[in-house]
């Protein structure tokens, strides 16, 4: 798991190459099993490949979205408010674990955060989101993860520069 997480980084940029099913099958059942506040699971997700769909998620906001156009997959990360009081925390640990899945499987993905961001226009980022993919009042966007196989090449973290002094025992 250590070495997943020094290797883990965020990827931009894509190969123009499909990513198989099985694949997918396995980083959905990875977000079906991520822990959630009592078991309450409100996070629910959509999966977005059509080439033309992934241009008009691009746009969604101003700055940081628009390396969904070369994704050959996202997947829309939203959950019920009504369901959870902790919904954003859910619905980011189950971001996290598809990330992470995706990684041990050779393939690269990015966060693009949705909740509390804005598009060109200054409108809200969501409702952009939700108009587009018909998704029903009730429900918030976190995030979008894109995901897809790597073409960049990162260094893993080392850990020689961990920052060691934000841990704190027993007191701050």
């Amino acid at each position: 798991m250590l070495d997943i997480l020094k290797t883990r980084r965020s990827i931009r940029k894509f190969q123009d190459k499909e990513i198989e099913k099985e694949k997918i099958d396995s980083i959905l059942k990875a977000a079906l099993l991520s822990p959630s506040s009592r078991s309450r699971r409100p996070w629910e997700f959509v999966l977005v490949r059509d080439k033309e769909a992934l241009k008009i998620l691009s746009q969604s906001r101003e700055h940081g979205s628009e390396l969904l156009e070369g994704a050959p997959l996202c997947i829309v990360v939203l959950a019920d408010q009504e369901a959870c009081d902790v919904w954003i925390e859910d619905a980011s640990i189950a971001s996290i674990i598809m990330q992470l899945t995706a990684h041990s499987l050779g393939l690269g993905s990015c966060w693009v955060q949705i909740r509390e961001r804005l598009d060109k226009d200054n409108k809200k980022s969501e409702d952009y989101i939700k108009k587009f993919l018909e998704i029903p009042q009730k429900y918030s966007v976190e995030c979008m993860i894109a995901v897809g196989y790597p073409d960049e090449v990162k260094q893993p973290y080392n850990e020689e520069n961990l920052p060691y002094n934000k841990i704190h025992f027993e007191k701050y």
